[in-house]
């Protein structure tokens, strides 16, 4: 199986790591998958069961309670739960991004408070960006954090946010001086338990990812102190959201690296052992081309991202290098489950079977993190 290939990046001790997450997600979250899936969200304790087996924040120092790894932890960790099934279960926001703002930008104070809660599963976390009439573009938000004091009044509304029914802390892009563009961004740190005037819309019903809570969140005069704006200085929001932006997409195209794998294996499986006309449908030459062709398209996917994640640990991996792979690799997912699912015939089109699920909850992976349309804007203006 395609699970053999290790990458270049790959060492003894992430192979150990590999297979501790893949044993984890088996026993503790696979088995729920179908009740998270119903329920439209994970239970909350199997954020509390992550952060006691060191899978949450796992590339934050240990002095605030993180894993002390990198960015080479939280690709195992996508891929693994591709590769095992789990759908839902919001950690990549919750530990690649969130916490990598904390980390990056947080003051000494916000680090010591936040990350080590976020760590132990205590506090769940999403990053509040898109709008109703606000996606992509994020330097047209409406949402404000207007000073008032020794405080911030926050008032606006966002939506397709991830984490959002479970998010003890919300990261909030607004604007902080709303006649200065982009200039005028920042990101707000807001605490929800017990918060007056945040308030939390219905759990979005989506086409896929359906274990995967997707929230409006609604701030109503929500009132938080001065020390909550992300790094204590008004109006670098912007900047703080364009520097992050490389991982952030390279993480999408490891997740779609992990999903084509599941995809392959699983229909080889099945192909091997479903018969018609007497002979195993792997047994037929389009069969053995397509499947070829799948195994051929992971392949590059495989060897674009590794390269990428190479650059990415040295400082090297440029904006526009993790656009083209957050692109090309995303609709190479699609296309490769589309090819699979069809091997299933009509059990392929029956949720019960994995592959079904796979190609619904795959769609989403060319509209977030940026749409694969603002991604190709991208690259062509590099060139």
């Amino acid at each position: 199986m395609l699970d053999t290939y290790n990458p270049p990046w790959m060492t003894e001790d992430l192979e150990i790591f590999k297979d501790a997450v893949n044993k984890f997600y088996t026993r503790e979250f696979a088995p729920h998958s179908e009740k998270w899936t119903k329920q439209g969200m994970v239970d909350r304790d199997a954020w509390n069961k992550a952060g006691a087996a060191g899978l949450l924040c796992a590339s934050i120092p240990e002095e605030f309670g993180g894993a002390g790894g990198d960015y080479r932890h939280e690709a195992i960790l996508a891929e693994e739960m591709e590769r095992t099934g789990v759908v839902g279960f919001g950690n990549t926001v919750h530990s690649l991004i969130c916490a990598h703002y904390l980390n990056a930008y947080g003051t000494d104070e916000q680090k010591a408070h936040i990350l080590p809660k976020m760590a132990s599963g205590e506090m769940v976390c999403a990053i509040a960006m898109t709008e109703p009439g606000t996606g992509s573009d994020l330097q047209s938000v409406k949402t404000t954090a207007l000073k008032e004091g020794n405080q911030y009044v926050i008032n606006g509304s966002k939506t397709f946010i991830s984490n959002g029914q479970h998010a003890d802390l919300v990261i909030v892009v607004a604007k902080t001086d709303p006649s200065q563009g982009a200039k005028g961004i920042s990101l707000m740190l807001v605490e929800t338990n017990g918060t007056e005037g945040f308030a939390r819309g219905r759990n979005l019903d989506k086409m896929g990812q359906h274990a995967a809570d997707t929230s409006e969140l609604f701030f109503d005069n929500v009132k938080v102190p001065a020390t909550s704006v992300l790094g204590g200085e008004e109006g670098r929001g912007f900047y703080q959201l364009m520097q992050q932006l490389p991982a952030e997409r390279l993480i999408i195209a490891a997740q779609g690296l992990g999903a084509m794998e599941r995809a392959i294996d699983i229909t080889v499986e099945y192909t091997r052992e479903r018969k018609t006309f007497g002979n195993a449908i792997f047994d037929y030459q389009n069969t053995q081309y397509k499947l070829a062709e799948c195994k051929a398209t992971w392949m590059a996917a495989r060897a674009m991202v590794d390269q990428l994640t190479m650059q990415l640990l040295k400082g090297e991996l440029d904006a526009n290098s993790a656009a083209a792979a957050k692109f090309w690799v995303t609709e190479r997912q699609c296309e490769v489950i589309d090819t699979c699912l069809q091997f299933f015939g009509g059990y392929g089109y029956m949720d019960e079977y994995p592959i079904s699920r796979m190609y619904t909850d795959a769609r989403v992976q060319r509209i977030y993190g940026g749409s694969n349309e603002i991604m190709r804007m991208l690259v062509a203006r590099s060139l």
